[in-house]
């Protein structure tokens, strides 16, 4: 590992493990609130690494790596949930705090573990299985129905390692794959809700405003905050779930619960334990962003209000395209929309990649939304909507 030559710090070290755009749009908040941040990278030209002073290099799935990077931290947390369980035991039997600790993150790196003990906990869950050979899947199918969705246990994310299986023959190829898999029910959803909380060492919790997610092949691509129509007491059973979930699961720093809304009410489809997609509005829509948040949470400060700063905030994706040059647009975009905040990851533009977003407020939930979508297509694809 490599390692610069700083002078002492002058407020509390939080590390970062790994190095992504999350840790990036941190790093904002770390400079206000007077909170040294230090991230482990794979290399010098990941996203954080680019923008942070404090870059150690190494391999967060090394535990020498590990033990060599949190020393002088005063809390540790992730950019992603990666990092092997039993690393993070050792890192806490060696006396580090941890945000959130492996028991928590568990459940947020480990499907199977996270749908037992939501099932554990009373929170609305469609029925799942482990799976190891087609005619398990067949069983499952047969007192569940098709299509059944097959998920790898381990790593998937933004639409990876999640397979919609309408007949035996599509299970083929995920079972083919070698990965640990699980079987759940299709939902039959109506749309994609996510509900932002936090959690302190000492048990505060707060919720932010339930929020709609739009997604396409798998990935997110807007945000609705609020989430336009939502029933008030829907709202709030939602937000009851996620904290009753975080507390539960003994969770430190930020939870992310992503649901389904049916017809017969909502089911949660996935967790995250780190600062979320669906939380980014947060930097300008909201009193304490979603960053701030988490390193009040993970240095045990009081928390912050949740509370919106606009009726209505949008958040869009900017998705790479074919064209990697972005920053030529950004005079149309600011010309056309002084209110439009860009946020950009500093990452190699590849097709599909997330590689920034957009942020619009207002009191109209189409004037916003078009706003956005505006933006977000000049800048990724140089054309108007």
């Amino acid at each position: 590992m490599s390692s610069p030559s700083l002078a002492s710090p002058i407020g509390p070290v939080v590390g970062v493990i790994g190095a992504g755009q999350l840790a990036r749009m941190t790093q904002q908040a770390a400079i206000a609130l007077g909170v040294e941040l230090r991230v482990l990278a794979n290399s010098s030209d990941e996203s954080a690494a680019r923008v942070i002073a404090d870059v150690r290099l190494g391999d967060y799935r090394s535990l020498a790596d590990l033990r060599d990077f949190v020393k002088g931290c005063d809390a540790v947390t992730f950019d992603h949930e990666h990092v092997p369980t039993e690393h993070i035991r050792a890192l806490v039997e060696d006396g580090f705090v941890v945000h959130p600790g492996a028991d928590a993150l568990v459940h947020a790196q480990d499907k199977a573990v996270m749908r037992e003990r939501l099932t554990g906990i009373g929170a609305p869950c469609p029925p799942w299985r482990r799976i190891e050979t087609a005619a398990d899947i067949e069983e499952f199918a047969a007192e569940n129905g098709w299509p059944v969705v097959l998920k790898a246990i381990r790593g998937g994310y933004d639409g990876r390692g999640v397979w919609i299986c309408r007949s035996a023959d599509d299970a083929a190829e995920p079972l083919a794959s070698g990965v640990p898999l699980m079987a759940e029910g299709f939902v039959p959803f109506e749309r994609e809700l996510a509900v932002l909380v936090a959690r302190s060492p000492h048990g505060q919790g707060v919720s932010y405003p339930v929020v709609e997610t739009v997604q396409r092949d798998g990935i997110c691509v807007e945000v609705l905050a609020p989430a336009p129509g939502l029933d008030p007491e829907q709202a709030a059973v939602a937000q009851r779930i996620a904290l009753n979930i975080a507390k539960e699961l003994g969770v430190t720093g930020l939870l992310a619960v992503e649901m389904f809304a049916t017809s017969s009410g909502l089911v949660v489809n996935e967790l995250a334990m780190r600062p979320h997609n669906s939380g980014h509005w947060t930097i300008e829509g909201a009193r304490t962003s979603q960053y701030e948040q988490h390193l009040r949470a993970v240095l045990d400060l009081p928390l912050g209000s949740p509370a919106p700063a606009a009726p209505v905030v949008v958040m869009a994706n900017l998705l790479g395209g074919d064209d990697s040059d972005i920053f030529s647009r950004y005079e149309h975009v600011m010309a056309h929309d002084p209110g439009i905040k860009i946020h950009f990851y500093g990452k190699e533009v590849r097709p599909g990649r997330k590689i920034g977003h957009v942020t619009a407020l207002g009191t109209d939930l189409e004037e916003v939304r078009a706003r956005a979508r505006h933006a977000a297509v000049y800048l990724t694809e140089g054309r108007y909507t």
